[in-house]
């Protein structure tokens, strides 16, 4: 089979690094949108019996990169690609993956099941909110992380790092596994979340006083659980010189606002959605496309991604 590789609209600029990295080019692909709202997708040239890889995370505005996705998917399939991989860097939803209340849908099920009614065969998703997602999916789900990649940048941007923190217990196995790459103690945050985008925090496990602090976590939307963890180290007695890393930074809403009067000296994310932290943060973005070009080359040529993998 031959690669193949269409972007989608919404990081044109990752799938480009990733072709390169591949030595192949990307397949044209038309996106129209109407004005009543719907898109017309068509595909430029032929896919047929090809090992296509469709890149596109579906970052803001979900909704539009979300059917784009759905709608590439089956063109290609309807072009006749043999086998279709759905290459999601962020991938939207991985939060709601469970009910909470007994009344609320589980939107993380609910993109799997479209997924496949657009006959993608594989997805490729980079350090999910949620491993649990994996089982929704009818065909398998490829979970690669960014943080070796990330931790070899922090060791070099910010090597003083005393203590990985994990801003709630949900990122606890995240900074553990940030704490064996950097060789570093880990503490985690005590939070509870109030709303999408309200947090309270109370307290933290480990010990932190005197020490510069490495916060890390799957992403950054509107950093109130961010802002909540620096407040709580503060308190404890932690350095004023915080360093944050998150694989991917959305920084909608209040985001900057929030983040701009913390001491975080240096703000580390990857490009798995395309935006750079936006000025007055003192951001460095570490790139994702080595680690999806050697994965779709594994993929096409079927050889072992463990080395890529999340482990649990």
């Amino acid at each position: 089979m031959t690669l193949r590789i269409i972007a989608g609209g919404a990081n044109p600029a990752l799938a480009l690094k990733v072709a390169d990295a591949l030595g192949t080019g990307l397949v044209g692909a038309g996106i129209v949108r109407f004005p009543d709202g719907e898109i017309h997708v068509e595909l430029a040239e032929s896919v047929r019996g090809g090992d296509v890889y469709l890149l596109q995370p579906t970052t803001p505005p979900i909704a539009e990169h979300l059917h784009e996705l759905l709608f590439l998917a089956d063109a290609a399939r309807r072009a006749g690609a043999r086998r279709v991989t759905a290459v999601v860097p962020y991938f939207a939803y991985a939060r709601q993956d469970r009910r909470a209340t007994g009344r609320e849908a589980v939107g993380g099920r609910v993109v799997a099941d479209l997924l496949a009614a657009a006959h993608a065969d594989r997805v490729v998703a980079v350090d999910l909110h949620e491993t649990a997602l994996e089982g929704f999916f009818p065909f398998p789900l490829e979970h690669l992380t960014s943080v070796p990649a990330l931790a070899d940048t922090l060791g070099a941007l910010a090597p003083d790092r005393e203590v990985v923190v994990a801003p709630d217990a949900g990122a606890t196995k995240l900074a553990e596994r940030y704490g064996r790459c950097l060789k570093l103690p880990v503490a985690f945050v005590h939070k509870r979340r109030v709303s999408g985008e309200s947090v309270t925090t109370h307290g933290i496990a480990g010990d932190v006083r005197g020490r510069r602090a490495l916060i890390v976590d799957d992403m950054i939307s509107t950093a109130g659980t961010i802002a909540g963890a620096v407040a709580v180290l503060l308190e404890a007695g932690a350095a004023p010189d915080i360093v944050v890393a998150a694989t991917h930074g959305l920084f909608v809403g209040p985001a900057v606002e929030r983040l701009a009067p913390l001491p975080i000296s240096r703000l580390v994310v990857t490009d798995t959605v395309g935006r750079e932290p936006p000025p007055p943060l003192p951001g460095h973005v570490v790139s994702v496309a080595p680690l999806l070009a050697t994965a779709i080359g594994c993929l096409h040529e079927e050889r072992s991604l463990d080395r890529l993998i999340l482990h649990a």
